[in-house]
């Protein structure tokens, strides 16, 4: 018991590394604006990392404590895996590199997995309790296939979106820009096309709303009230605030053309909050998730490890089972000590980090500000939908590189671009090796 205390406290401690780690991620853009200050704006981060509690569900947390067979794995990997992920994060946060504590995470806790296999039944093949053979590698969810046509899961999945949740964050905040340059021109065709957006907005968003009965039917509603229930399910909340950023840019941009210079950027200052407000709720969402899924692993494990052991009712989690129809139980006070440790890192700043993504990667602006963390924001609620545990720092630095693009191609500063994907491409090995090498050191003493 003593060590499930200790990983959940690291854990935890990772978490707030990883709020001021990616601090930058949500405020970069209204800091180099100059929109708040660096103060202001770390407050504001933190307090949309903290809602982010009451927005999304548990599907991120589910796919992260699933990266290895929680049957087949101890206590010691886990905790290797999360020291292996603190080491990481703060040589990066020392160097300014906006590496990914998402695939830190991931690949500490693959890494130390692989090491237990290997330690434990070498590099042949071993027995396993369904009677089939078994390899080293097998202990590591690579790839899954999602059930009747949902998204499969898995590390090669994760490993996938290093590549995919930028250039999805770069081609959002591509073609936003393009919207909103051709809605600063005085002619028609924009005007119809964002009328047409509206519209077409409310119509899908209403057809994916979960209704009430069905609500009712999974599960007791949130409130009394049937209005309330279903606005603040978490799969509707989603869809209403895409629905709300949309038609917010939407409504701007009917009436782009009619303003002046001071009026426009005046108003795409204000814009900034809301777009960096979504993108915090994202990041709070997405990142807090993965913490959550970590203590639920530590949790499964050790109630495998100690078959008998009876939980007490703040450690009874369940993590669930859709081939054999369980459902996932997670004891309130772990969500919410996630979402305020990495609200309380988001407020403990990230400077230099700030600084390579507010002016390094390409001179940022207010309108390339909205542009960039609308797309950011768009692409992590999408990627939670699908329960894809991306990474914030990766969708963030891809929307920054669509919208200067939009300028030209020489208006991003590749060299920088390049190293921060070599940083990228590195995380997960690198984590992955660490958690090894610190999961043997660890058997030891252990």
């Amino acid at each position: 018991m003593t060590l499930l205390i200790i990983i959940i406290v690291l854990a935890l401690i990772f978490d707030y590394i990883n709020g001021f780690h990616d601090a930058a991620n949500a405020i970069a853009t209204v800091v180099a604006t100059k929109v708040l200050t660096p103060f202001q704006a770390v407050l504001w981060a933190a307090f949309f990392n903290f809602l982010a509690y009451w927005v999304f569900g548990f599907g991120v947390a589910d796919t992260v404590a699933k990266t290895a067979h929680t049957m087949e794995i101890n206590l010691v990997v886990i905790l290797a895996g999360v020291i292996a992920a603190i080491c990481w994060n703060l040589l990066t946060w020392w160097l300014g590199i906006p590496s990914s504590s998402s695939h830190t995470l991931i690949g500490g806790f693959a890494g130390a997995a692989v090491a237990h296999a290997i330690a434990v039944h070498g590099f042949s093949g071993y027995a396993g309790e369904d009677g089939t053979t078994h390899y080293w590698y097998e202990i590591v969810s690579w790839y899954k296939a999602g059930k009747d046509g949902a998204m499969p899961s898995g590390v090669l999945i994760i490993i996938a979106f290093i590549v995919l949740a930028p250039l999805l964050g770069a081609l959002a905040s591509y073609l936003i820009s393009i919207w909103l340059l051709n809605a600063s021109r005085k002619v028609i065709g924009p005007k119809i096309f964002t009328v047409v957006l509206m519209i077409a907005t409310v119509w899908v968003v209403s057809r994916l709303m979960v209704p009430y009965e069905e609500i009712v039917a999974h599960g007791k509603p949130r409130f009394d009230s049937h209005f309330w229930s279903v606005a603040f399910d978490p799969h509707n909340i989603k869809w209403l605030l895409v629905a709300f950023i949309i038609l917010t840019v939407s409504g701007f941009c009917l009436i782009f053309s009619s303003l002046n210079l001071h009026q426009a950027d005046a108003a795409l200052k204000k814009m900034q909050l809301l777009s960096s407000a979504a993108f915090s709720l994202g990041h709070g969402g997405n990142d807090s998730q993965k913490v959550m899924g970590i203590i639920a692993a530590a949790v499964a494990v050790y109630i495998n490890t100690n078959p008998g052991v009876h939980m007490a009712s703040w450690l009874d989690v369940v993590l669930p089972n859709d081939d054999m129809g369980i459902k996932g139980v997670m004891p309130g006070w772990i969500p919410l000590a996630c979402y305020s440790a990495i609200a309380a890192g988001t407020l403990s700043g990230g400077w230099k980090i700030v600084k390579t993504m507010g002016s390094k990667i390409t001179k940022v602006t207010s309108f390339e500000g909205v542009a960039a963390e609308t797309a950011g924001a768009l692409t992590l609620y999408f990627t939670e939908h699908l329960k894809i545990p991306v990474s914030t720092t990766h969708t963030i630095t891809g929307s920054i590189i669509g919208v200067g693009l939009t300028k030209r191609v020489s208006a991003v500063r590749w060299g920088v671009t390049v190293s921060l994907i070599w940083a990228w491409i590195l995380t997960i090995p690198i984590s992955a090796i660490l958690a090894g090498l610190v999961y043997f050191i660890l058997s030891i003493f252990m």
